[in-house]
């Protein structure tokens, strides 16, 4: 009789030993992100957050002139501008401007648009962007994916203004329309190419209209993380 109550225990220990603890499973719900964050991301703008420093020269090459360019130094953390001019250094706070650094800032604005524009999908939030479809790109001929960006009446340095941006299957942008206050009619159509990675983000440095006679572009382009101070 002892035998058996201890063959019972055994059998109930060997029991417990293989029964296996239940599984819960938990359920987490991604956001899915938007088109506008889509496009960022796939030019780098996770990468942003560790960046101190952004140097640049705009330039501006027709088949008559070759631009002279301007050349700044951002720092996105504390939103300083350094402008190199002709006429030396001209350094101030986007945060605290006078009237005096107006016009610097005016075409600090417009070249880093350009140079980023991307990420202005994500930074500008008073702007509205349009559900995407498939378009003929106006340059390329090619389908690709377009959105709108649309810019509010009131605000900022060109109010009103437009952009159809295409894009393809991997979110990256080829080319695009601007559309000055939103007009039928494009104002400006170039491509997006030649792009280039600095530190994990990708800019296109090149930016030309169809028959190639125009082109704007960027040189002298570094991009500083924390880490590399």
């Amino acid at each position: 009789m002892k035998s058996l109550y201890l063959g019972l225990i055994c059998l109930l220990l060997v029991s417990s030993c293989k029964s296996e603890p239940k599984q819960t499973s938990l359920k987490v719900e991604t956001k899915e992100l938007s088109i506008a964050e889509k496009i960022a991301n796939a030019h780098g703008f996770e990468q942003w957050k560790n960046v101190s420093e952004v140097k640049f020269t705009f330039q501006v090459d027709t088949d008559t002139r070759n631009g002279k360019g301007r050349s700044w130094s951002w720092y996105p953390k504390t939103d300083e501008v350094l402008f190199e001019s002709l006429y030396g250094e001209k350094r101030y706070s986007r945060s605290d401007m006078d009237s005096t650094q107006m016009a610097n800032d005016r075409g600090f604005i417009n070249d880093k648009f350009w140079l980023f524009v991307p990420f202005q999908l994500v930074w500008d939030t008073s702007a509205t962007i349009s559900e995407p479809t498939k378009a003929q790109a106006p340059i390329s001929k090619a389908e690709l994916n377009r959105i709108t960006l649309t810019y509010s009446d009131e605000g900022g340095y060109t109010p009103g203004d437009a952009y159809d941006i295409f894009y393809d299957e991997q979110f990256i942008i080829r080319e695009w329309v601007y559309r000055k206050g939103n007009s039928a009619e494009p104002s400006l159509t170039t491509t997006f190419e030649n792009y280039k990675d600095y530190n994990g983000i990708k800019i296109a440095t090149d930016h030309k209209q169809e028959g190639g006679n125009w082109n704007l572009y960027f040189t002298d382009i570094s991009i500083t993380l924390d880490d590399q101070k």
